[in-house]
């Protein structure tokens, strides 16, 4: 969400030469701002990115883990959400330090193979997630009204592009997130049934995993839609976005003396905005490990299924609720899915990039638009179950998340790039702790898959 800066310059025109004076006198003018705003009026591309990782993926994900193996995997909310909000805080820094987005950087630092290797890997994540969610929101609205799916995956995808090339993102997202709200009945849920509330708080604390092909796949498709690229490049290009609004900020590399300002205000943005994520993650897999496997119900095949969930709470509402909150938050994801990529290709190739510019300033940004969310309703014609391609979606964030983020801590680390704001001791730690779950449950899901698929061929 970019919301307009409710300051006003200094001077008619901000200085970009790097003027101290006029740096000083920003960083002064952005600190009364900060002053004069109510908290919630600061918040922005921290938590558009937050409510944007419980899209249908993450939904389908953690209901399915929760029907699957109960409350087994609740450990890794906890665990996922400093991990999570580092990897996040890192990206935005990138952006705020820099004044450039993720891509950006890499095409400035970094040999050209790179730069390609790490965009083509957002992007063919970026669409798979972005035909898994196009493909459940158009089956969450059949669920209520019946039709074809077909024709609702057509209208979905047509509207997702149209709103972004019409109507300012930052415009028509508070609407959404008040279809979001309807995420909160996975919390009512647990007020209404019985639950092991002492089970519960030790799955919660204490991690328990069995070596199975499936536990390894449920992890890493945890993490993936937990930790996933597209939020990444979002937030990085977006914080970029919240700058180029103000009159009064510049690239902290330009104006380090406006670092207190801006980077404390990303820092409660994105720890406030992961957490909403993380807790509405909690609650859905508690949801569905207390509603389905403890009646014995392992595998949710369908939406309708899914939509049960919400039963003990919602009563006959509970189809209706869990389509608003699909249909809403797909709503809220596919442009971030679908912009993470084109900001990513065009700053690679350097295009105009950038969601408050009109389509006619800014062509090539919004044909990538248009064209990575036309390959994922084209995805659909391949009939895949949704709960299914929403599930494996998450798998294939997780698998590609990994080496992208080596990349950006190495990026965040060079003094080149960062200059005096290269990562802190808490920012290392948490960042490489990141990297190396998601690389070590990414490894651990190909090799078993690699000896099923050997055991598979000697066995013929």
């Amino acid at each position: 969400m970019k919301p307009k800066s409710t300051s006003k310059p200094l001077s008619p025109r901000r200085s970009t030469n790097g003027n101290a004076t006029a740096l000083g006198a920003g960083r002064t003018a952005a600190v009364e701002v900060g002053r004069g705003r109510g908290w919630l009026a600061r918040l922005g591309p921290g938590l558009i990115t937050g409510a944007s990782d419980d899209d249908p993926s993450g939904i389908a994900t953690y209901s399915q883990v929760g029907s699957q193996f109960g409350f087994a995997f609740l450990w890794t909310m906890p665990l996922t959400y400093p991990l999570m909000s580092g990897i996040q805080e890192i990206s935005a820094r990138i952006g705020l330090v820099t004044g450039r987005g993720l891509a950006a950087n890499l095409r400035a630092h970094f040999p050209p193979a790179l730069l390609h290797a790490v965009v083509v890997l957002l992007l063919v994540a970026n669409i798979i997630n972005i035909g898994a969610d196009i493909g459940a929101m158009a089956d969450s609205l059949r669920m209520l009204v019946g039709g074809h799916p077909l024709v609702y995956i057509v209208l979905f995808g047509a509207l997702s592009v149209g709103l972004q090339i019409f109507i300012p993102y930052r415009r028509y997202v508070p609407y959404l997130k008040w279809l979001c709200l309807s995420l909160l009945a996975y919390v009512g849920v647990v007020f209404v049934i019985k639950l092991p509330w002492r089970d519960v708080f030790v799955a919660t604390l204490v991690p328990t995993f069995e070596r199975s092909r499936e536990s390894v796949t449920a992890i890493v498709a945890i993490f993936g839609t937990t930790i996933s690229p597209y939020l990444f490049f979002w937030q990085a290009a977006e914080e970029v976005e919240e700058q180029k609004l103000d009159a009064t900020a510049a690239p902290l590399k330009r104006a380090p003396r406006q670092a207190d300002v801006q980077l404390g205000r990303m820092m409660v943005d994105t720890w406030l905005g992961m957490a909403v994520s993380n807790v509405v993650g909690f609650f859905v897999i508690l949801t569905a490990a207390a509603v389905f496997n403890a009646q014995g119900v392992t595998n949710i095949q369908t939406t309708s299924q899914a939509a049960e969930a919400l039963r003990p709470a919602a009563g006959r509402l509970a189809y209706l609720l869990f389509a608003l909150g699909i249909i809403g938050t797909g709503l809220l994801a596919v442009p971030v899915l679908a912009g993470s990529a084109a900001y990513a290709i065009g700053e690679t190739y350097r295009w105009s990039v950038g969601l408050e510019k009109k389509p006619g300033r800014a062509p090539w940004f919004y044909a990538t638009i248009a064209i990575a969310t036309s390959a994922g309703v084209l995805l659909n014609a391949t009939h895949v179950d949704p709960i299914k391609a929403l599930f494996w979606s998450a798998v294939v964030n997780g698998v590609s998340s990994a080496p992208i983020m080596v990349v950006i801590m190495l990026l965040a680390t060079r003094r080149q790039v960062m200059g005096a704001f290269r990562l802190s001791g808490r920012l290392r730690v948490l960042g490489w702790s990141a990297t190396g779950v998601m690389m070590v449950s990414a490894l651990a899901l190909c090799a078993l898959l690699g000896r099923q698929v050997l055991s598979h061929i000697q066995g013929h």
